[in-house]
């Protein structure tokens, strides 16, 4: 691997990376953080394992590019860009077989942002860009209308609502409604929630974690939201009408593990 190699590639779309060999780590890992310069991309590489690291793609007029890593544990894939007034990166869905900045982008739409897409015949240069006749995005949330004969049940409606993945910083809704989905008991030390079974086994377990702040929410419900989306990285957005959210396919990742940046 040869590390300079990478970071012209980082230069080329105006980024800096900073690429580390020595890291006490067993995987890859790739961040956003912050120096007297500003922003840049910190790559630690194992020292232990060597894995190959190379750009595959990049695209400068987009300031976008393809990173991939590739060991004894399969090809691992990031798209590595900047997204409004941050640069950010995100794991590409294994399964996808993405080789290109633009069919990295496709595979990282929800498979109802696709059919859409397809469905309205969005055209090739509008399909990424954060606002077309199939979608609204904001990082890492898409937000498709609701079609006419979906009822939103508005006496469900949260005001001021946070919408959030994992620990990341939350994008504030104006108006929000959760249906259905699977009941969880979330605290800070189980952001991701326990199922009522979980919770209880956890709880006969180790008794004193009933003292801990739990909250009961629901895991992968039906989204809708309305009025205007607020994050400080991202300019707000306004919905007229009731939108569905989903959110973009990094989840479906083995290689999520390996990214360190939450939007």
């Amino acid at each position: 691997m040869n590390a300079h190699l990478i970071e012209r590639h980082f230069a080329k779309i105006g980024a800096r990376a900073k690429v580390d060999r020595s890291a006490r780590r067993d995987s890859v890992a790739i961040d956003i953080d912050r120096d007297g310069e500003g922003e840049y991309f910190d790559v630690k590489v194992p020292a232990r394992r060597s894995p190959e690291l190379l750009v595959v793609d990049a695209r400068p007029r987009q300031r976008h590019l393809l990173l991939m890593s590739r060991d004894e544990d399969g090809k691992h894939k990031f798209l590595c860009g900047h997204d409004e007034r941050h640069w950010f990166v995100a794991a590409v869905p294994e399964r996808s077989g993405a080789s290109t900045v633009v069919t990295a982008m496709e595979a990282l739409k929800p498979r109802p942002v696709q059919f859409r897409q397809n469905q309205l015949q969005v055209k090739t240069n509008k399909r990424n860009r954060r606002r077309n006749e199939a979608f609204l995005r904001q990082g890492e949330w898409f937000f498709i209308p609701v079609p006419k004969w979906v009822r939103v049940n508005e006496e469900l409606v949260l005001r001021n609502e946070p919408l959030r993945r994992g620990n990341g910083k939350p994008h504030l809704v104006e108006e929000l409604v959760r249906d259905g989905g699977e009941l969880v008991y979330v605290s800070v030390q189980h952001p991701q929630g326990l199922t009522p079974r979980e919770h209880q086994r956890l709880l006969s377990r180790q008794p004193k974690l009933r003292s801990l702040h739990w909250v009961a929410q629901r895991r992968n419900p039906q989204v809708f939201v309305r009025g205007k989306i607020r994050h400080a990285d991202h300019k707000t957005i306004v919905l007229h009408e009731w939108h569905q959210v989903l959110m973009n396919t990094e989840t479906e990742s083995v290689a999520m593990r390996h990214v360190a940046f939450i939007d």
